[in-house]
């Protein structure tokens, strides 16, 4: 699962609803508006006129090496503090497509330094696809970043196709990848099942991996799917929820992952791109902290929805396939030795805290960096800061040539 692909912008507006002012009992009436208000640097403080607030001071608490985090003032940066604020947005000095098999071939693009360390951005969903927006994560000038689409996303062709598509396809047409762009190492970025396709590639590969930057972390156990796409995140969630639950007849409400592949493989297109869109939709009204109407509206995107909704559900009905539940902790000391920042929301619906709190257990060594204020986009404020920041301290182990984090 993942929107990293989806650029941030804050809502125009909060809401405040009352049902019981509503013509309509079972709605919700709007009784004010209020200009957006950030609250990722301020402090509540008492005061005699209410509340008084107070600019928070920039600083991160450890215990261990499990930190709960806020972004640093891009101004501080001067005075040694590590970056955190986004690169300006650039284009590729390359690009082109990649036949992986007889029925694949992948876009695929260049950025940045053609000299730098290479880095390559694992997108999410799976089927999301990249965007020029995920390039800025990265020191450009430092950085050699590679960014591809994933089969049947993106520009990738055949669109939102699910023949030869697995996670170990992938983990392939990563190693051919690098071999194609003659690589002989490089460090690995993934959020959401960017995280889950990274984690199965660098167990697979450990001596190619530099150093990880994982995000939204999502290890495909029956308890993640369970949560988000059987009832447990629509308690959070419900008016998200009941449009997604309502598409489903009840005498198939038993298994949502299992009735919408029905209609999501159906040879009725109109029902593949409704069940995609409504599939699309549950996750985009899920993904940040405070709901992102701009993002919201891609599930509108058939294109899109086809490819994210076909793929996701394709890789879910199937377990993703691992071969067993706790495959990517049972793993783990494959890649043990290898430096690695854990960026989690603390909120995040889509890929709760626990798995990433099971991963840290499992691997004490990787830094688990826990943003308090954002969901699961990487394009929440606090949570592209931390991205910006892990990426810049491996970027100085690799200049120090440091062997740990």
């Amino acid at each position: 699962m993942s929107l990293t692909n989806l650029s941030h912008k804050p809502p125009s507006f909060f809401f405040f609803f009352s049902p019981s002012l509503s013509k309509n009992p079972n709605s919700c009436s709007i009784l004010a508006r209020f200009p957006p208000l950030s609250f990722q640097n301020l402090n509540f403080v008492p005061g005699s006129c209410g509340l008084r607030l107070r600019r928070r001071n920039h600083s991160t608490t450890a215990v261990g090496q499990y930190k709960e985090s806020t972004s640093v003032d891009p101004s501080m940066e001067s005075q040694g503090v590590i970056r955190r604020s986004l690169y300006a947005s650039i284009e590729p000095y390359e690009s082109g497509f990649l036949k992986v098999s007889d029925v694949h071939t992948l876009y695929w693009e260049q950025s940045g330094n053609p000299s730098g360390h290479p880095v390559i951005f694992l997108h999410g969903g799976p089927g999301a696809g990249t965007s020029a927006s995920n390039r800025r994560f990265f020191d450009p000038e430092f950085y050699r970043i590679i960014l591809f689409d994933q089969r049947g996303a993106g520009k990738s062709t055949p669109h939102a196709c699910l023949d030869e598509n697995t996670t170990w396809d992938l983990v392939s047409d990563i190693e051919k990848l690098r071999e194609h762009l003659k690589i002989s190492e490089w460090q690995v970025f993934g959020g959401s099942w960017g995280s889950t396709l990274a984690l199965a590639y660098s167990q697979s590969h450990p001596e190619k991996v530099t150093g990880l930057v994982l995000r939204g972390i999502f290890l495909l156990r029956k308890k993640e799917l369970d949560w988000f796409y059987e009832g447990g995140a629509a308690a959070i969630f419900p008016d998200a929820w009941e449009p997604f639950r309502d598409f489903i007849p009840e005498n198939e409400r038993s298994s949502f992952i299992d009735a919408y592949n029905k209609r999501l493989r159906s040879n009725d297109t109109n029902i593949q791109v409704m069940a995609a869109r409504i599939w699309t939709t549950w996750e985009l009204m899920t993904a940040h902290l405070i709901q992102n109407e701009e993002n919201v509206k891609r599930g509108e995107d058939d294109s899109f929805s086809l490819a994210f909704a076909r793929i996701e559900n394709h890789y879910f009905v199937n377990k993703g396939f691992l071969p067993s539940d706790s495959y990517l902790l049972d793993n783990v000391d494959k890649i043990r030795h290898i430096k690695t920042v854990i960026v989690q929301g603390r909120y995040d619906v889509c890929c709760p805290m626990m798995s990433a709190w099971d991963l840290h257990k499992a691997w004490p060594e990787a830094e688990l960096k826990v943003i308090p204020d954002a969901g699961h986009s990487a394009n929440e404020i606090g949570t592209a800061a931390e991205l910006v920041a892990a990426n810049e301290k491996l970027k100085n182990l690799l200049k120090t040539g440091a062997t740990s984090p």
